[in-house]
């Protein structure tokens, strides 16, 4: 699948997505504010939004069913997410602090209006095409009817809050279709790097159309690039694993795209990250050739009650047998 570039003419609609989130039962408008009421957490103004980016491309996919999963699926998807970043990058600045309005959630973790308006925009456009699909998203309300389905749209309008929201280039739009726990179609689009990750199970992965794959290490040894949080990079090495420790990137889901196209031999996540972080990416990784696993070596199930998961690695799989046992000799290292 080739995917088409979006176009540079933008029509400028006013705060169209913000109206969609006032008619929403699930959000409030009031006061100068955009509010979650049944998380309490997020209190965003709005008021001096004149305008949002809107690309012009119409898009008339008829539903998809899952009869017709597949390429057809995944250029929907992609579409979406291309769109959406346009959203975004009409409110992120290089180098500088974003001119989106910024909360913090319960937690300390950030939100921007710019997280509000894509999971808007991105339910507004792919919910249509999946009716009979459920909807997980860090910046929606959960609801436990998304249990009881077999198809989830799994969402992070914005993962990397925190770097988008300071000029840094590396976040990214994630959306997953998962069906019976196991993702199935994966797309991670990161704007401001122009770089479109893109799976569909069974048919491969590619970055802009391109093919990828994960690096050709068979262990991690002296050299090896890997990211991981400090500490448990530092247990790592204390459990006799050699590698050259990577600057941090603020997106989760591009540290495991990025060992998906062979930029790092291995990447880890420390405890809590949520579905939505990884789900698109994991899927990705696994087509790419490596796979996303618990530390003892389980694959992860998406779509539980709860979305939260342990300490994870992404690496090639003759990689993933060494993590997982030096896991086992490392006392201060945990599965999760």
């Amino acid at each position: 699948m080739r995917l088409a570039a979006v176009p540079a003419t933008r029509l400028q609609a006013r705060c169209d997505l913000c109206r969609a989130a006032r008619r929403d039962k699930r959000w409030i408008h009031g006061q100068g504010s955009l509010a979650n009421p049944s998380r309490g957490e997020v209190r965003l103004r709005t008021s001096r939004i004149a305008s949002i980016a809107i690309p012009r491309r119409s898009f008339r996919h008829a539903a998809l069913t899952t009869t017709s999963l597949g390429d057809e699926t995944l250029d929907a998807i992609a579409r979406a997410a291309l769109d959406a970043g346009e959203i975004a990058l009409g409110f992120f600045r290089p180098g500088e602090r974003t001119t989106a309005e910024v909360s913090h959630k319960d937690g300390g973790s950030p939100v921007t209006e710019a997280d509000i308006l894509v999971d808007r925009f991105l339910e507004r456009r792919l919910a249509p095409l999946f009716p009979q699909a459920g909807w997980l998203s860090e910046e929606t309300v959960d609801s436990a009817d998304r249990l009881s389905k077999e198809l989830v749209l799994v969402v992070d309008p914005i993962d990397g809050t925190r770097g988008f929201a300071s000029g840094h280039a590396v976040w990214a739009i994630a959306v997953a279709l998962v069906r019976e726990g196991r993702p199935i179609v994966g797309v991670v689009h990161a704007p401001a790097l122009k770089e479109t990750y893109a799976a569909v199970l069974g048919g491969g992965a590619r970055l802009n159309g391109k093919a990828i794959s994960v690096s050709s290490r068979s262990a991690l040894t002296q050299g090896a690039k890997v990211a991981a949080p400090v500490r448990l990079a530092e247990e790592l090495r204390r459990a006799g694993i050699a590698f050259d420790l990577q600057p941090r990137l603020p997106s989760l889901a591009l540290r495991i795209t990025n060992v998906a196209r062979g930029a790092l031999d291995a990447g880890f996540a420390s405890e809590n990250a949520h579905d939505w972080d990884i789900a698109a990416a994991d899927l990705i990784l696994q087509e790419a050739g490596g796979r996303l696993a618990t530390l003892d070596g389980c694959a992860i199930t998406y779509n539980r009650a709860d979305t939260r998961h342990g300490v994870l690695v992404a690496a090639p799989k003759e990689i993933q047998r060494q993590v997982s046992a030096a896991a086992r000799r490392a006392p201060g290292l945990s599965a999760g």
